[in-house]
């Protein structure tokens, strides 16, 4: 009988990867055919750049939608059946496709999406302020944490337990060595005020071959330093960084460097059998406490910390991280598990990053569970996209973890997706671990008007006028840092 269930549970598996390879297969035969028309009319060409990119993100998009498949076969998690989204009675009234098509609008222009358990997006502050969170100062067995010393040994470590097999993944047991190499220096950079070094962190893949994933951090150092300086580190997609923010911190006297992610592991589901998780797991399927790509970047991050620890010019103790919307949840998790980041700065950070989940507002724990983003996450996350009330921690818990080291939270009053007021509701019942480790954070109980700086304590937060950036942030940040970094 256990054999043929498995033949069984074989031959629908086989059967939906044919089924998702077909709009793969669709598109490659179609761009075939251009080309051998074009072939017979004597005007053979290579296919378009806009033809390469479209069959890429049709096998992207295949490969990811098996990949997903498989982890709700393997949760044993079956998605409901919904209705059409016009005539689902759920879908929040006075909702609208413009043109009868798109995505559903409301007179604002918010933008409505459904999870693909049912829910909406909520934008509606009388649904989002009913809410219990879990207590960071109450351990699992209902005792209360009443000093430092059981934080520290007790109740610090349940929280991280949930989210190493709950949320983000554990760290494997064994990851290949990193060797860093300088490959070019630029002594002119920025008009002279600026050295700036193309660093590669080359990953030991002799245990299996067929995955070559590298880490790639370019890196600014001031000039006319006279001596060891502070450097933030950006995760990043990318190692071009934004011009007038390296110019403001060269500027300062400070380093600065840009972390590709990408490098290190792609950001889709298709990825998952290649990157770090692909090495570390040698292109085999993930295990439900295995770690997703957030997880990945930010030991990518650790690593690229151990190499700047060792860099003459920058100080060892002055070394922070930042990043911005699913960077700025990667730097709040790297802070959270790494130490020796001195001080976290997440800019519009959301759902899974500093916005509180239990709020129900804007981004959810159901749309980071989905499709398109649940590479993020441990397999095991996603069998909360129905349930995030039952989940063990909050964003408040994240913050927790960070504690007693300085930590700057940012959200922008348009970017109403990644929820600010529930950033600054997080900040607010993180604040007492703060003053438990002999700290101080947010006094204050009322979302701050637009621009109003909070920075007077270690945990600090900022909501400015307009959208998903943080660029308006940056020169607060510095302030803030400085009372840090001298």
């Amino acid at each position: 009988m256990e054999n043929s269930n498995k033949t069984q549970l074989n031959d629908i598996v086989k059967s939906f990867e044919r089924l998702i390879m077909k709009n793969y297969i669709k598109i490659a035969l179609f761009m075939f055919a251009l080309i051998v028309a074009a072939g017979v009319q004597g005007q053979v060409t290579a296919p378009s750049f806009e033809q390469l990119a479209a069959l890429k993100r049709a096998k992207t998009d295949s490969l990811t939608s098996l990949n997903y498949q498989q982890l709700l076969n393997m949760l044993a998690i079956k998605l409901p059946d919904l209705p059409d989204m016009a005539n689902d009675p759920n879908r929040p009234k006075n909702t609208f496709q413009k043109d009868g098509v798109g995505a559903y609008l409301d007179q604002q222009g918010h933008r409505y999406s459904r999870t693909r358990w049912g829910d909406w997006i909520n934008y509606d502050e009388n649904i989002a302020k009913d809410y219990t969170l879990p207590d960071p100062l109450v351990l699992k067995n209902g005792k209360a944490v009443t000093n430092a010393q059981t934080w520290w040994k007790k109740r610090r470590p349940e929280i991280v337990t949930d989210y190493e097999t709950e949320i983000f993944g554990r760290v494997p047991k064994t990851t290949p060595k990193v060797t860093f190499e300088v490959n070019n220096v630029d002594n002119t950079a920025l008009e002279g005020k600026a050295i700036k070094k193309t660093i590669t962190g080359l990953i030991d893949n002799s245990g299996y071959p067929a995955v070559k994933p590298v880490i790639n951090v370019v890196l600014y150092l001031p000039a006319k330093a006279k001596g060891p300086v502070p450097l933030m580190v950006i995760a990043s997609s990318n190692t071009t960084g934004n011009s007038q923010l390296i110019n403001l911190l060269i500027s300062e006297g400070w380093a600065m460097a840009i972390f590709d992610t990408n490098s290190l592991q792609a950001d889709n589901g298709a990825g998952l059998s290649q990157g770090i998780i692909g090495l570390v797991g040698q292109g085999k399927a993930r295990n439900p406490e295995d770690w997703g790509s957030i997880r990945a970047w930010s030991w990518g991050l650790s690593r690229s910390l151990d190499y700047f620890q060792t860099d003459k010019a920058i100080n060892p103790k002055q070394i922070g991280i930042a990043g911005h919307s699913r960077w700025g949840k990667t730097a709040l998790l790297a802070g959270a598990m790494d130490a020796r980041w001195a001080i976290v700065f997440a800019s519009c950070s959301g759902s899974m990053g500093a916005s509180l989940e239990r709020r129900n507002f804007g981004e959810t724990v159901g749309i980071v569970a989905g499709e398109t983003e649940y590479h993020w996450m441990a397999p095991n996350f996603v069998k909360y996209g129905g349930d995030w009330k039952n989940l063990p921690v909050d964003a408040h818990d994240m913050m927790a973890l960070i504690a007693p080291r300085p930590l700057f939270i940012t959200g922008g009053t348009q970017d109403i997706w990644a929820d600010p007021k529930g950033e600054f509701e997080a900040c607010v019942t993180a604040t007492p671990i703060y003053y438990l480790l002999g700290k101080t954070g947010i006094k204050v109980t009322e979302l701050p008007a637009p621009d109003v700086s909070l920075i007077n304590g270690d945990l600090a937060f900022r909501e400015h006028e307009g959208g998903h950036t943080d660029e308006p942030d940056w020169p607060v940040f510095m302030k803030f840092a400085k009372k840090y970094f001298k």
